[in-house]
């Protein structure tokens, strides 16, 4: 079913996780296409390279902090009087078989990749209740569909976001505020190189699984199969914007349609066979 478009006022966009990638490539994408666009970052080197790049709405936000979400959401506020689609991006993998993961790396996915998804929603809600309506745009993943081996914190926050997504949908029925969920597989960024970072933390020598983190490592800028430009989740984010009632889940890449078709058809011990093998 397509989505129903509409042409009203400029809608006025927020991304999180916009210091590159597909958080700093959909929002120049927006911008092209004469959308309002408020582009933020974690630090302030990364709010002057926005700027620097024309971006003068840049502005900081640790997904982590409370104060500096309700901070970006006062000042576009108090720019625009509204905020219409609010794109929670901001994220990031830390690989590592379950049996090697500190307690600590965990909780600190989680922070990122749900705590703080969850809490820039639940902030934002009652400014769409206000408004009579908006959209929410939850960055998940194909790995929030199907779990792939030694990537159990990746997934496993995924998962949740799933859940607390799905739940949110069924919460906001006649709302006026939409939530989309968007399951992106293998699209061009530093999310690999910056997740093969996140092996710091593990004990390398020590794990049984170390031949696969050295191969990780050594194999860092390997092609990944059915892999897309950042253009393809922002083209989404487009659609999203301009619809008058938008999916609730959009499959972006090959990878995830083919994973996610595999998950309804296949049993549970012929899945995991597969997934293996990814």
């Amino acid at each position: 079913m397509s989505d129903h478009k509409i042409e009203s006022h400029q809608p006025v966009v927020v991304i999180t996780g916009c210091s590159s990638g597909i958080g700093r490539v959909t929002a120049r994408y927006l911008r092209e296409r004469f959308i309002t666009v408020y582009p933020t970052a974690r630090t302030d080197e990364e709010v002057e390279a926005l700027r620097a790049e024309g971006f003068q709405g840049a502005m900081r936000l640790d997904v982590r902090r409370s104060e500096e979400i309700a901070e970006v959401i006062r000042e576009v506020l108090d720019r625009e009087g509204r905020i219409d689609v609010w794109f929670n991006n901001a994220g990031y993998g830390q690989l590592g078989a379950v049996e090697d993961l500190p307690a600590e790396a965990l909780r600190e996915q989680f922070e990122t990749n749900v705590i703080g998804l969850h809490e820039c929603t639940r902030q934002i809600l009652p400014v769409m209740r206000r408004q009579g309506g908006g959209k929410i745009i939850q960055h998940s993943s194909v790995l929030g569909l199907v779990a792939l081996p030694l990537r159990g914190a990746y997934n496993a926050s995924k998962y949740a976001v799933e859940g607390l997504t799905d739940t949110l949908r069924l919460e906001l029925e006649g709302t006026g505020i939409h939530v989309s969920l968007l399951n992106t597989g293998p699209v061009s960024s530093h999310f690999r190189q910056n997740a093969l970072r996140t092996l710091e933390r593990i004990d390398i020598d020590a794990s049984r699984w170390r031949s696969f983190y050295r191969k990780a490592l050594r194999d860092e800028s390997r092609k990944v199969p059915f892999n897309l430009p950042p253009e393809s989740v922002a083209s989404v984010v487009h659609r999203i914007i301009l619809s008058e009632r938008p999916r609730p889940r959009y499959y972006i890449t090959k990878a995830t349609l083919l994973l996610a078709t595999a998950k309804r058809l296949l049993s549970t011990r012929i899945l995991d066979q597969v997934l293996r093998q990814v």
